[in-house]
């Protein structure tokens, strides 16, 4: 008698046109594959992180050690500690820690994949632009979440100095939410560092000109300063300067590759008096 097999076609995407067509059912079926893989990468690196979960412990906890000194050189009076209640909070604490590190280790996955939900509506030739768009992608988004990282210090030891010191108040920082904390904070620098290459991706796929970019300049760049004030959940200004300012030179930087394609393609374009 023969075992039957496990069948997993159903978790296949669907084969991609030549043109790039597909219908309604295929895009459903393809971006639950994407979300499938996706997922299943995080899970995979957030339980190899969890060998290492004292390690990680520390590392992530390290910003409030080092804003905990800040606060003592500025205002010695004003003490801290950390403090974790409930019974289940240590598991779900390690839990936490282990999932933070599973999303920033397997960056490259569903960044990847990401794209790959896109291609498959693109024509081929544009399809080459994957592995530019992987290579620019990958670093911008863990270099925010470094900057976002090292921030973090700062704009906690901001915010604990409006304590009041006429009263003797001692700051208990919930461990969970300040792991929360450092999640959205890291997670929004390093989506917002991934900016400059969606602009490009639209420029190089013809959606946007380079001409309506420049026009779009200033707006875009006002805009930069409204995110980085309403998306940094610290609030303090650095934090929001430490976001805006590399999103609007980043922009900059987006725009001069757009209108150094754009002249390489008017170049590249016959004539047509000639035609």
């Amino acid at each position: 008698m023969r075992r039957p097999r496990l069948n997993l076609g159903w978790l296949r995407p669907p084969r991609p046109t030549p043109g790039g067509v597909m219908s309604l059912a295929d895009h459903l079926r393809e971006l639950r594959y994407r979300l499938i893989v996706s997922l299943a990468a995080v899970v995979v690196a957030a339980g190899l992180a969890a060998v290492w979960y004292d390690q990680l412990y520390q590392l992530l906890m390290h910003p409030y050690l080092l804003a905990r000194d800040l606060l003592s050189q500025n205002n010695p009076e004003v003490t801290t500690t950390t403090v974790i209640s409930g019974v289940t909070a240590p598991f779900t604490l390690a839990l936490a820690v282990c999932m933070i590190a599973g999303l920033v280790a397997s960056s490259p996955v569903w960044l990847y994949q990401l794209w790959a939900f896109i291609v498959p509506a693109l024509l081929s030739k544009e399809k080459k632009w994957a592995l530019i768009f992987l290579a620019a992608a990958i670093p911008l988004f863990l270099l925010g979440v470094v900057i976002g990282y090292y921030i973090l210090p700062q704009g906690i030891s901001v915010m604990l100095a409006f304590t009041p010191q006429s009263i003797p108040i001692t700051n208990l920082l919930d461990v969970r939410q300040f792991l929360t904390l450092t999640i959205q904070l890291m997670m929004i620098f390093g989506l917002g560092f991934l900016m400059p290459v969606v602009v490009v991706g639209l420029n190089l796929t013809g959606v946007v000109s380079a001409r309506q970019l420049a026009k779009a300049r200033p707006y875009i760049i006002f805009a930069t300063f409204i995110f980085g004030a309403a998306a940094t959940p610290s609030t303090d200004p650095f934090s929001m300067l430490a976001l805006a300012l590399p999103m609007a030179v980043l922009y900059l930087a987006a725009e001069l590759i757009a209108r150094l394609h754009d002249r390489r393609a008017v170049a590249a374009a016959p004539d047509p008096a000639t035609v």
